[in-house]
């Protein structure tokens, strides 16, 4: 290859697996594609001029999409290689890393601004389902060429048809950042109709992103988040060779930083309901998400040990009495041969923290509840709720007393936009 190639990183982490096209996409269009590994060097990436942080479902997606690649250090220089103009590009599993991270839309501090929500494909008032979906799009450039490093072999209204593969792709912000972002230039795809229509109905909107949006990129527009899958096709192929004339060139945009703030986070004391019943549930085996974490929280030099349950949490008035026997043997709310009911108290109160993480819009709770109502006619629950209890385990006290706000600060248990969290005295019994 041409030595005059501009190289392009693509970042992988455990779990990628998009490498095959994001490279035939990336040599496609005139870049030398190199594959870089999460456990090499962070410092040679220094010597690239772009970076693609490919999809997949890296570190197994455990906690939530995204996050912990978020916090694995090749990410922070990644950033310090943004920071200097470098085109970088986050597909699927990408985006959610760039997100997480605070690289997208970039407020002040690179908190994080946005969620990318489990998909929520609804008709009417039937929530159709919140999983995984994989099918084709139309998305329209909803910028000028120059606005982003990747939309300059676009014009604005143009449509590209790609396509698109994710369980957590739904944009989430406030209200107040939505508009700021949209004024500013940063929502640089939405998802459209073949005409470049947007359209918030499913399924032009594939997962109920607000605004339409598809992709979002930075207030600097070099670093761009987008879920569907333009490297899967050359149909997306100017997205790539737009990122290649923005190395060539060493374009940069003129544009200003985001104003919004984001409000203090406070986590509060959980509040029970008395008369509601609940189900904390346990693997019999590893949890493997609960040791990743713990792995990622101990390389930041937290010293914590982490468990993990799954609370269900049920209210209603028609539970006869054998009603947790009747739930169990659905097989909705847990697998038996793999799980188990796990009321056991989590250890010193004084040394343990039990953290609460809900998401704000709860759709497979919701989902199962119909699954109870109208598969298995049950009239109980009237409501059904999912969270995960978080169990922390330090040191000493005082240990608890310091490490507990700092580790809740990374947000490796809760994304702040799409969850609430909360800390608890006790297991619910």
């Amino acid at each position: 290859m041409s030595e005059q190639m501009k190289r392009v990183a693509i970042v992988q982490f455990p779990g990628s697996n998009c490498e095959a096209e994001s490279a035939a996409a990336i040599r496609r269009n005139g870049m030398q594609p190199e594959e870089f590994l999460w456990n090499r060097d962070p410092a040679e990436l220094a010597d690239f001029d772009g970076f693609f942080i490919v999809g997949g479902f890296s570190y197994e997606d455990r906690s939530r999409a995204g996050v912990l690649s978020s916090l694995d250090p090749v990410l922070k220089s990644v950033a310090a290689e943004a920071d200097k103009g470098k085109p970088v590009l986050g597909i699927c599993n990408g985006a959610q890393v760039l997100v997480e991270s605070g690289l997208v839309p970039g407020v002040s501090d690179r908190r994080t601004a946005m969620a990318l929500a489990p998909n929520r494909r609804q008709v009417g008032d039937h929530l159709l389902g919140s999983g995984f979906f994989n099918d084709w799009c139309h998305l329209r450039t909803a910028v000028a060429p120059e606005r982003t490093a990747f939309t300059r072999h676009l014009k604005e209204g143009e449509t590209i048809h790609v396509p698109f593969a994710h369980a957590e792709g739904r944009f989430l912000a406030s209200p107040e950042l939505l508009e700021e972002l949209i004024a500013n230039g940063q929502g640089v795809f939405q998802y459209s109709d073949s005409q470049g229509e947007p359209d918030s109905h499913f399924p032009i909107n594939p997962n109920g992103s607000a605004a339409n949006l598809a992709a979002v990129c930075n207030p600097a527009g070099n670093v761009m988040a987008m879920m569907p899958h333009p490297e899967r096709t050359p149909l997306g192929d100017a997205i790539f060779s737009s990122m290649r004339e923005a190395m060539e060139s060493r374009a940069t945009t003129e544009a200003p930083a985001l104003q919004y703030s984001l409000p203090k986070e406070e986590i509060g004391c959980c509040t029970v309901e008395s008369t509601g019943k609940t189900i904390p549930v346990s693997l019999i085996i590893t949890d493997t998400t609960a040791r990743s974490v713990e792995q990622c929280l101990q390389r930041m030099g937290f010293a914590v040990s982490v468990k993990r349950r799954i609370l269900w949490d049920l209210d209603g008035d028609d539970f006869p009495d054998d009603w947790e026997k009747v739930l169990t043997e659905t097989g909705e709310l847990f697998n038996s041969n793999k799980e188990f009911i796990n009321r056991s108290p989590a250890g010193d109160p004084s040394t343990t923290a039990i953290l609460q993480v809900t998401p704000r819009d709860d759709l497979q709770g919701g989902h199962i509840l119909e699954t109870l109502h109208h598969r298995f006619h049950l009239p109980y629950p009237t409501r059904l709720g999912r969270s995960v209890l978080w169990i922390l385990s330090f040191e000493s006290a005082e240990a608890k007393q310091s490490l507990l706000p700092q580790i809740v600060s990374t947000h490796i248990f809760h994304n702040p936009i799409a969850d609430s969290v909360c800390e608890r005295t006790d297991i619910p019994s």
